[in-house]
């Protein structure tokens, strides 16, 4: 399983960047154009290696700027909404959602096996899918985008492979600020404890967050958030790939059902960190491209231009239409 993830992971990256139009470019060169199908040039500077750290700050601040925008605005609002609307219904869906996992035969937990302390090792399908929101996944993918960069010299690739791991370090910024402030109980102690929904608890101490974790951190939910930002860092820097979108929120998915039927998170845990996901991932798509030669435009069928002239004293209209 160890190796099949890994090898997974670098055919993924190499196949995605493989295919991609890479203008004339000198190895030196401090910038990189690629012409994507509409036209549009994408320039990238060439990455350092600890941006990863250093840019987080900045991608933080971009994203409270981007929660202001108009699209964004609406997209949250319709967040909070369906979140509200979901209340009620969580119990019921989270047991339904375990009834139907059990029939599929997926486990109700998460556990993994540990590669040199720190990667995970899924030992079963449970465990693989819940993975998909673990930062093993963000750190696999990242791994892969390097290595091509590194060996292609492909710097839309080792922006892609920072950005990745910006997007993980954001994500966990914001979604422990959120899970600190609302306090909400997770699924398996709700369940234990007889709280049908789960109980709120805003505000929790360090010291209680700390020692009892899984009563205080279901809302919102980190593994869909992280999962969510490092899809739309590769959406947005490879935009001719239209597949990515459909197979990456088909997992998405696949895994907030995985995380409800193992009575992790409730299905309310999903609008804003799915919303937010989005918003911190094109953030740091954004701030890492210069976008230039606006999307080609269809080309006119005729042009049609009107004139006006005197000849002889008379005044006269004319009118031109070319083909």
């Amino acid at each position: 399983m160890k190796k099949l993830v890994i090898l997974l992971s670098l055919i993924f990256t190499s196949q995605l960047i493989s295919s991609q139009i890479k203008d004339t470019i000198s190895n030196k060169s401090e910038f990189q154009s690629y012409t994507n199908s509409n036209g549009e040039i994408y320039t990238y500077k060439k990455p350092h290696f600890f941006e990863m750290i250093t840019h987080v700050p900045r991608d933080v601040y971009g994203t409270i700027k981007d929660f202001g925008a108009t699209e964004n605005l609406i997209a949250l609002g319709g967040a909070t909404v369906l979140t509200v609307a979901l209340l009620p219904a969580d119990q019921f869906l989270l047991n339904n959602s375990r009834d139907f996992g059990e029939q599929i035969g997926l486990k109700n937990e998460a556990k993994y096996d540990k590669l040199a302390y720190i990667i995970n090792i899924p030992p079963n399908i449970t465990s693989g899918i819940y993975l998909l929101g673990n930062g093993t996944t963000p750190i696999l993918l990242t791994m892969g985008f390097a290595t091509f960069g590194l060996i292609h010299n492909d710097y839309r690739s080792l922006n892609t492979a920072t950005g990745i791991v910006e997007s993980l370090a954001v994500s966990g910024v914001f979604s422990q600020t959120i899970k600190r402030i609302s306090g909400r109980q997770s699924p398996a102690p709700a369940i234990r404890e007889g709280n049908p929904g789960g109980d709120w608890n805003p505000f929790p101490s360090f010291g209680a967050f700390a020692k009892k974790t899984p009563q205080y951190d279901a809302m919102p939910s980190g593994h869909l958030m992280t999962a969510t930002a490092a899809l739309n860092v590769i959406i947005g820097n490879y935009p001719d790939k239209k597949w990515i979108k459909p197979v990456g929120y088909s997992l998405i998915g696949i895994l907030g059902y995985e995380m409800a039927q193992a009575n992790v998170h409730w299905y309310s845990d999903y609008p804003i960190a799915l919303v937010m996901g989005c918003i911190i991932g094109k953030n740091i798509a954004n701030s890492k491209i210069t976008k230039s030669n606006s999307p080609l435009e269809t080309p006119k069928k005729y042009t049609f231009n009107m004139n006006a002239s005197r000849k002889s004293g008379y005044n006269l209209i004319g009118a031109t239409v070319a083909f």
